[in-house]
């Protein structure tokens, strides 16, 4: 079995402490995959504290949450104690409750963090802080694989390889998941105890002797109509292992047991009491209580939600995880860092690597990062020999399949064997510019991480509107002869009705103003998106009359037509009336709020 460094030292360790003495425990064999759950020794407290705000009572080297696929912070959600690994991405984007998320150490907690310089974070993507957020890993490491943006606290630094020590974990914790709850053979393992939902608890009653005391859960631990329950457990030995196999396609817990206060019997299990859902592809876990024991989750397709107040153990999902408060407000959402010390049934053996794995594209807006579906891409292989992408000419590499476009997600996935590939753009999505040359990757998909797959992300820029110009060329009526000083607004049809309306309620919109015509007579009004438009003249020349109608158009600048724009040509009267003051309409004086839309 392949073990990395980090987990050999731990495995060695727990080995150490199980050897002789009245503590002695089985050791690895008997452990959660590559030697999971324990505190990792060094400063481990000879017992935790309960939940609170106090001095640091001890430090813990162990991961202690560990996500398969991505890590989202979401909401109101606040802290994840301890160390944290995902060979996927980390990506922050919180709608409340603060601009911070701590990581690693939290205000209350175990106050059992990793020490400080250990690796706090890891990913094998990237990390993503939006921005005007922070995530805070304080006097710890934040390491990845892939890019990291926003506003990071602690020391990051990207590293290719970041997950590679992790490489394999998520097939052991799936098949150790399916073994806890089906046995070696599959066939099913033995319950010891009975677990029955009342309609406001679930009850677990197990056998009074047993030392692996295991209940099997087909339903939701919630209240018939979906609410809150408690949680309960009885005729269960002191310090016996609990493991609680939750099956089936979707499971939810919605509970307030568990306290602050280790004096409430719940919370009296915790170290040794693992829930573990080996099928079910969505998790959700809410309420108002601080839920006690650590969870395994099996199924690398699966998400989770979190939304409970506080969890409490080891957290190892092989899918995607998303910490989020509840939709019906409030915050403050928190993992807390304890171990978990049960002896599980020896599910030890790692299973062999998968033969195929996915190469996933995700197609962003460039400006926002929202998600962009209708684009088509298609996959290549790297056969050439030739380094990079070659998709035309002599030696190209090998096309997978057909085109995929990608999903309201902005995905597009393939399920291949161990390779190199690229992903090509071929057709953007509605209302955005292809890139060029529009190929992303290399993506690298070996034995080692098909089970998580590779990803790429790949931006696209929306495609803007042509904008244009509106050009006046102001002349005498009778000598043709240009005219300056003639001072026009430049006003957008925007209320649906015929003609200019220019003051008053529900009036068109006033775009410029102030463009007076030069001694050519000319005025122009530049970057001007496509629409329909009218022409005020709110000042004659001196020397001119006003006209009877101010308003010209409406001229309709079309993305067709914006390369050259539109020239309007348009003429005064000389006059006595207003001679030497060049006379001004008044937007109090003007005779109507309505001039007409006729076109000149």
């Amino acid at each position: 079995m392949h073990r990395s460094p980090w987990r050999a030292a731990a495995v060695a360790a727990l080995t150490a402490l199980a050897v002789g003495g009245p503590m002695a425990r089985p050791a690895v064999p008997a452990s959660l995959p590559g030697g999971l759950g324990p505190c990792v020794p060094g400063q481990c407290p000879p017992a935790y504290p309960p939940v609170g705000n106090g001095p640091l009572a001890g430090r813990d080297n162990a991961v202690s949450i560990f996500v398969g696929g991505d890590f989202l912070v979401r909401g109101a959600a606040a802290e994840a104690e301890g160390r944290v690994v995902t060979p996927g991405s980390f990506d922050m984007h919180k709608s409340s409750g603060g601009n911070l998320y701590n990581i690693g150490l939290a205000g209350v907690g175990s106050r059992v963090p990793p020490p400080d310089g250990a690796d706090w974070l890891t990913t094998g993507g990237s990390v993503t802080v939006t921005p005007g957020q922070r995530l805070d890993a304080e006097r710890g490491v934040v390491r990845h694989a892939g890019p990291a943006t926003g506003t990071i606290i602690g020391r990051g630094v990207e590293d290719p390889g970041a997950a590679q020590p992790y490489a394999g974990l998520r097939e052991e914790l799936t098949a150790a998941s399916r073994c806890y709850a089906r046995g070696a053979d599959g066939r099913g393992r033995p319950a010891t105890g009975t677990a029955v939902n009342n309609g406001s608890e679930t009850v677990f009653t197990g056998d009074g002797t047993s030392q692996l005391q295991v209940f099997t859960v087909d339903f939701d631990i919630a209240g018939r109509t979906g609410g809150q329950e408690s949680v309960r457990f009885v005729s269960i030995p002191d310090g016996t292992t609990v493991l609680v196999n939750l099956v089936g396609d979707a499971r939810v817990i919605n509970t307030y047991s568990g306290t602050l206060t280790d004096d409430n019997p719940f919370n009296r299990l915790r170290e040794r009491l693992l829930w573990n859902i080996p099928d079910a592809t969505q998790v959700e876990l809410k309420g108002t209580g601080q839920f006690q024991g650590s969870f395994l989750i099996g199924t690398p397709s699966s998400g989770t939600t979190v939304s409970l107040p506080g969890v409490n153990g080891r957290f190892l999902t092989t899918g995607s995880l998303t910490h989020t408060s509840a939709a019906t407000g409030g915050g403050g959402q928190e993992f807390h860092s304890y171990p978990f010390d049960g002896d599980l049934p020896d599910c030890a053996v790692a299973p062999p690597p998968p033969a195929t794995g996915q190469v996933s594209v995700v197609k962003q807006d460039a400006a926002t990062h929202a998600a962009l579906p209708g684009a088509r891409f298609q996959l290549w292989r790297e056969t050439s020999g030739v380094p990079g992408p070659q998709t035309t000419g002599a030696r190209t590499d090998t096309r997978v399949d057909g085109p995929c476009t990608t999903d309201a997600g902005g995905a597009c996935r393939a399920t291949v064997e161990p390779g190199t590939y690229y992903w090509q753009e071929v057709q953007a999505p509605p209302g955005y510019l292809l890139p060029a040359p529009g190929v992303f990757g290399p993506l690298v998909l070996t034995p080692q991480n098909a089970g998580t797959g590779v990803t790429v992300t790949a931006t696209d820029v929306r495609q803007q509107e042509p904008h244009g110009s509106i050009r006046l060329e102001k002349q005498d009526t009778r000598t043709k002869r240009p005219l300056q000083g003639a001072v026009f607004e430049l006003w957008r049809e925007t209320n649906g009705k015929p003609g200019l309306q220019f003051n008053g309620p529900g009036a068109d919109r006033r775009v410029e103003t102030g463009c007076a015509t030069d001694p050519q007579g000319r005025c122009t009004f530049t970057n001007v998106p496509p629409g329909s438009y009218y022409l005020l003249e709110t000042a004659v020349p001196e020397g001119y009359l006003n006209p009877r109608n101010p308003a010209l158009g409406p001229y309709a600048l079309t993305a067709a037509d914006a390369a050259k724009g539109i020239t309007v040509k348009a003429g005064n009267v000389p006059g006595e009336h207003g001679k030497g003051k060049g006379r001004k309409l008044s937007r109090t004086t003007r005779p109507s709020h309505t001039v007409s839309g006729r076109r000149r």
